[in-house]
């Protein structure tokens, strides 16, 4: 996971320093990633890997694209970052019943995270609320259509924030918070990568083999949240015996055919997929060109030269 900061944070951050304002920026930055360590993990769960955590003057952004997904688990993930601090707000409210004399040194923390679970749940993209208003709104009506909807309640929104800054008597939180919608809205996050924990620095040292046993159900979603960072996946498929098996990374490299949501193990194959039984039974002729689907990835010894009593 890489960390990129924007050159302006610091400066937001020295102009913090000097006005006395430091410590409670540093609450609000952690606050944000904690936020967008609650997407990370989620995201994880779902077998994407996000490319970096962005830190901005106005917050802070996990760079995951994961377009294409269904609208129930992009529900899912977008509600997994204010998950996280509405867990926090109720630690402290315990923490605060038990030992009241803390509230003095926490309040800080409770009202950063209230703050950013009440404007994450906005219904503006890209945020969380935004996502999920998205979502519904897809389930309505045309995609160019929600588009627009999306842009004019963003729009709105920002103009609430931008106001309410104005009566507040200047907070700067929440023309920050405005300009957070603004500068998200217009930049497109990376594409996001599927997982494959396994290396070649992992397999010197020795990694162990974990075998899945599943029917012909199985989606690439579901095979993808079992992988691991501690072994090497081969997923079994079971008809009254082991029937076929799929490495981890022929996993890996015939996903990138097909829906996330495909079967793994699935009749009807489309340009792409390959399974142990295409390399195996394929004629000389065309087996080069199957081979080659597995050339790419760092393994190909690992899967290719095991003993068949081993597997």
């Amino acid at each position: 996971m890489k960390l990129s900061i924007h050159p302006l944070f610091f400066a937001v951050m020295i102009f913090c320093a000097l006005f006395g304002g430091l410590p409670t920026a540093l609450i609000c930055l952690v606050t944000a990633l904690m936020h967008e360590c609650g997407h990370i993990f989620c995201a994880a769960r779902m077998g994407f890997k996000c490319e970096k955590i962005k830190i901005m003057p106005y917050g802070a952004a996990a760079m995951c694209d994961v377009e294409g997904i269904r609208a129930g688990d992009e529900v899912k993930l977008a509600l997994a970052g204010p998950a996280v601090n509405a867990a926090v707000c109720v630690a402290l409210a315990g923490l605060w019943w038990f030992f009241p004399e803390t509230y003095a040194y926490t309040d800080t923390v409770l009202y950063a995270n209230l703050a950013m679970l009440a404007v994450n749940l906005l219904p503006a993209y890209p945020l969380d609320g935004g996502r999920v208003a998205g979502c519904v709104l897809t389930k309505l009506f045309s995609k160019r259509v929600s588009a627009i909807a999306l842009r004019v309640i963003a729009a709105l929104c920002a103009a609430l924030l931008t106001v309410a800054f104005f009566l507040s008597g200047y907070n700067p939180t929440l023309l920050i918070f405005a300009l957070f919608l603004v500068c998200s809205a217009i930049e497109k996050p990376p594409s996001a990568q599927l997982v494959n924990f396994s290396s070649a620095g992992k397999l010197k040292r020795g990694i162990e083999v974990k075998y899945v046993l599943c029917d012909g159900n199985i989606t690439y979603r579901e095979a993808f949240k079992k992988l691991d960072d501690k072994r090497y996946l081969v997923l079994q498929l079971y008809d009254g015996g082991v029937a076929d098996e799929i490495t981890q990374d022929e996993l890996y490299a015939q996903a990138t055919g097909h829906s996330f949501y495909d079967r793994v193990f699935d009749d009807g194959k489309e340009e792409g997929y390959f399974s142990r039984n295409d390399l195996e039974n394929n004629s000389p002729e065309t087996l080069p060109s199957v081979i080659a689907l597995t050339q790419s990835t760092p393994n190909e010894s690992a899967s290719s030269t095991a003993p068949e009593s081993e597997r």
